[in-house]
């Protein structure tokens, strides 16, 4: 199904939620990212849901804004376009705070806010002709809120140059500098996702919904914080019905 620029579809515990504008190079207009809104609704909720995938149709991931509703916005309010900016922002968001794993399947270019969508997907597989970039700066605009990715994403120095120049990198560069976490020969893209995707979708979901969550709770704690936060949930893992059909099947009894 299709709506707002928006393909959805559920297999295997998979919710593939493809950009399905490819005329506009998958660009995010306000309805498609109101649509990926909806779909992260749906996939909190939905206990079929063990992983959420996502992708571009045609030969490009996503190219960032929607130019011509950027460009629009140029005459609106200050109160108004820091809204509309926080409703892609909050996405970005709740991708993190989404118990289930989302995965970003990268071909052609993931550019700007399309880099941003990329970046904050908490696996990221690219094709090996793939591109990353941020080229806002060469437009007279800035990579606000990707920023906040970016600089977690590379050292320092290598994300002010990218965001700086406009940079854009070939997915070797940006796999070996951590942009993505895999790059695959784009004739094996979609198997390769697809044994990632089925491995995600088998794991113990009150597991990988703790692992997520810990992952990022870490962000900006000390080393000694990090270690009691990682025993709670230890703890937590423990007291599971996940864990002890596991461990007991491992253990033969």
């Amino acid at each position: 199904m299709t709506e707002g620029g928006l393909r959805v579809d559920l297999a295997g515990g998979v919710l593939t939620l493809t950009l399905d504008r490819p005329e506009k190079r998958n660009a995010l207009g306000s309805a498609l990212v109101e649509s990926l809104h909806q779909a992260l609704d749906r996939a909190d909720l939905d206990a079929q849901i063990r992983v959420v995938a996502i992708r571009g149709a045609g030969s490009d991931f996503c190219a960032g804004a929607d130019l011509g509703e950027l460009l629009a916005s140029a005459d609106r309010a200050l109160d108004e376009n820091e809204r509309d900016a926080r409703r892609l922002g909050d996405l970005f968001v709740r991708m993190r705070a989404l118990p289930r794993p989302v995965v970003g399947i990268v071909q052609g270019r993931a550019l700007a806010g399309g880099a941003g969508l990329a970046l904050a997907c908490d696996l990221t597989i690219a094709a090996d002709d793939a591109q990353i970039g941020f080229p806002e700066i060469r437009r007279g605009f800035v990579p606000a809120m990707v920023l906040t990715l970016l600089r977690r994403a590379v050292p320092e120095k290598v994300a002010f140059d990218l965001a700086a120049t406009g940079g854009t990198l070939g997915a070797s560069v940006a796999g070996e500098l951590g942009l993505f976490a895999r790059v695959v020969p784009a004739a094996d893209l979609d198997r390769a996702a697809g044994e990632i995707l089925a491995a995600l979708a088998g794991a113990p979901p009150t597991a990988m919904a703790l692992t997520k969550r810990l992952f990022y709770e870490l962000d900006g704690t000390g080393f000694a914080q990090g270690i009691a936060l990682g025993a709670r949930v230890n703890a937590l893992a423990r007291a599971t019905p996940e864990f002890r059909s596991a461990i007991g099947a491992f253990l033969g009894r």
